[in-house]
């Protein structure tokens, strides 16, 4: 175990003697969040992930001698790193909102996320480290309720954005948000670092998943043709519900393989993918009547692997006209779309944001899929035939080695 590792599972540390030091005079929660976004957080991986849920990292001095008493440490363990870990990132998110440039940082929806990390933050700072089994019950409560605290995270950010494109500050400049490099960089790094806490406090709550195949969130034992025919499912109920019909799609390949990795990240980039790829042959083939002649070309989806690769590799092929090669080079980049006409008011921008859904059609399936698969060390590529159809290259490292991407 690293020595970074070993003082972040310090079970000794505590965040009000810390708030407490020195001259006796206790800092207040803004200023607590400033200090502690000086802290680096720490980057673990998924093979820290699967030996701590599995009790392979337990420190020296934890006792063993019981599977009952080793389950209890390794909950311990975990909850003495998040105890430590999680204020320092939500201070580091909260900072990045308030340091947002153009005024964005002002906008309402952007000031109700920093609100909800500074809630976040004091929630834990204020609580004694999980030592006991009292006071990690009490901290795994605070953690469930953070996690549902932040579930709209993402879709109010887009909403405080879209919002935004309507500004004087942005009108003026005659560009859309895309085009603006720092926007984007801050939602790149944004989206992966709420990957990150998501996955660190639902790996946390689900450790005692009894399903054998599991540790917290993450499958031992992931079925890439699963998640596929559940992802397709969905996929095809929301392309009938808006095309009235779909396309089908075939599976071939390693169809028996089956991997550690995260389902629900899994299911998340295959169904973006093949939304884009149905919404894309129905435009391609259908009239403006919802018509066309004969049958939907099908979607194909290959599954390759190898002993000796380093990568699960899933290829999702469509013949949906392909993509302009002047657009090619924006599809990763966050809030750019090419599903429907910009709004033109500020009314027509909030009504994209549904209960169905949120984020479809805004810019954010392609960039923050591509943000799940490298958290892991992985990638996602597009490669486009105008005029034909359109290739994405999935990339899932099974090296379990690669640290998050702390950017």
């Amino acid at each position: 175990m690293t020595s970074k590792l070993k003082r972040s599972l310090n079970p000794n540390f505590n965040w009000r003697r810390w708030l407490d030091r020195g001259s006796g005079k206790k800092l207040n929660i803004r200023d607590a969040m400033a200090e502690a976004a000086n802290k680096k957080p720490t980057s673990v991986s998924m093979q820290t992930l699967l030996d701590t849920g599995r009790g392979k990292r337990l420190p020296d001095g934890y006792d063993s001698s019981s599977i009952m008493e080793q389950e209890r440490n390794v909950k311990n363990q975990i909850a003495s790193f998040l105890y430590r870990e999680m204020p320092v990132r939500f201070a580091h998110r909260a900072r990045e909102l308030a340091r947002l440039p153009h005024g964005l940082n002002k906008q309402p929806s952007i000031k109700e996320v920093e609100n909800w990390y500074c809630e976040s933050f004091a929630d834990i700072v204020k609580l004694s480290p999980p030592s006991t089994e009292a006071d990690e019950a009490i901290f795994m409560d605070t953690l469930d309720n953070i996690y549902k605290r932040h579930a709209e995270t993402q879709v109010t950010i887009a909403k405080g954005l879209r919002e935004f494109s309507f500004s004087p500050e942005i009108q003026k400049t005659g560009k859309k948000l895309y085009e603006f490099e720092d926007i984007h960089k801050f939602l790149d790094k944004f989206s992966t670092s709420r990957i990150g806490i998501r996955m660190l406090i639902g790996q946390y709550l689900e450790i005692e998943n009894s399903d054998p195949d599991y540790v917290g969130l993450i499958s031992i034992n992931t079925s890439p043709v699963d998640v596929a025919n559940q992802a397709i499912d969905h996929a095809r109920f929301m392309c009938e519900r808006e095309f009235g019909d779909s396309p089908m799609v075939s599976i071939r390949g390693r169809k028996d393989l089956t991997f550690a990795y995260v389902p629900s990240h899994l299911y998340y980039m295959l169904f973006e993918l093949l939304k884009n790829s149905m919404r894309a042959t129905c435009d391609m083939y259908m009239d403006e009547d919802g018509m066309y002649d004969g049958e939907l070309p099908d979607i194909n989806i290959i599954i390759a692997d190898g002993e000796e690769n380093e990568d699960v590799v899933i290829k999702v092929s469509d013949a949906g006209g392909g993509i302009r090669r002047s657009h090619v080079s924006r599809i990763f980049r966050y809030l750019f779309t090419t599903v429907r006409d910009e709004p033109t008011t500020i009314e027509e921008a909030n009504s994209d944001f549904g209960v169905e859904g949120p984020l479809a059609g805004l810019g954010y399936g392609l960039p923050i899929s591509r943000a799940h698969a490298r958290y892991f060390g992985g990638d996602l590529e597009i490669i486009s035939m105008e005029g034909y159809g359109t290739d994405a290259f999935l990339y899932l490292s099974r090296l379990r080695n690669h640290s998050e991407p702390l950017m």
